[in-house]
């Protein structure tokens, strides 16, 4: 029997910063080339004209789109979720943001699919390198949230629910306290499996100087965007089986976004069951 897989992508697209057409452009044939079943995206732009969302997804999907905060008059910047497959269900809460910030948020899509329903919840937190504490207590509320729509399921209606999923651009290195919070490892029980910790080579940045638009900053390398799975769970669904860094090629000489992108697979069959 073939191997049901979830395909995943996430992408910070920049708004529509820099050669926006040519970027455009860029982000549509990686997307074709990667042909997921569910996209993550963060600074997706609407007003003035119309949405980035419009003009980066043919038709098709199912979206879910919700604004942070307005960047320029009559501009919102906020982030998407979009599914191959129906959403049933959806919402999206403001976060906690850093004093020098209008607005952040976290949107939540429960999409249906054949193996089960996948919660998937999307966000961009702080940005600042000393914004630590903040982006702390952003994943605290992130975590929590997780836990009321996503809760460990239990008994006979365990597996209608698959693993949720996490994905943004974090603004944090692995190391970082936040992302350790995530990862299960200072004692508040919570655990996400980072996807490219668990099946990716190299160091996975990014936020990388190879990337003409991220040069412009003059900061480090860093791996500041994610894939995270509450997974595998007892039936093996959730198992991170691939993930790489994407959008880290220019498309004719120009590179997607000022970030790469993440992909992943996860498994969404069961593997039978599994003992507690």
């Amino acid at each position: 029997m073939t191997e049901a897989r979830l395909k995943l992508v996430e992408l910070n697209t920049w708004g529509r910063m820099g050669p926006w057409e040519h970027r455009l452009a860029a982000i549509r044939a990686e997307l074709a080339r990667l042909e997921p079943d569910v996209i993550g995206f963060q600074e997706i732009w609407d007003g003035d004209g119309g949405s980035t969302l419009d003009e980066i997804l043919e038709s098709g999907w199912h979206v879910h789109h919700a604004r942070a905060c307005e960047v320029k008059p009559g501009v919102f910047v906020g982030n998407a979720i979009a599914s191959r497959r129906a959403i049933v269900e959806r919402d999206s809460w403001p976060l906690a943001p850093a004093a020098h910030e209008k607005g952040r948020n976290v949107v939540y899509a429960l999409v249906a699919t054949p193996w089960g329903r996948l919660p998937v919840f999307v966000t961009h937190l702080s940005w600042r390198f000393h914004d630590g504490a903040c982006r702390l207590r952003q994943v605290q509320q992130i975590a929590a949230l997780i836990g009321e729509r996503a809760p460990v399921q239990r008994g006979e209606l365990a597996t209608e629910l698959l693993p949720p999923i996490l994905m943004g651009d974090m603004n944090a290195e692995p190391g970082s306290d936040e992302m350790r919070y995530l990862g299960g490892l200072t004692g508040h029980g919570v655990y996400l499996a980072d996807c490219f910790a668990v099946r990716g080579e190299g160091a996975g940045y990014t936020w990388h100087r190879d990337n003409t638009f991220a040069a412009l900053e003059c900061s480090p390398n860093r791996r500041i965007d994610y894939i995270f799975v509450r997974g595998p769970d007892r039936w093996g669904r959730g198992e991170p089986l691939v993930a790489r860094v994407a959008f880290d090629r220019p498309e004719h000489g120009v590179f997607a976004s000022d970030h790469f992108g993440v992909y992943a697979e996860l498994r969404a069959s069961s593997l039978g069951l599994l003992p507690l």
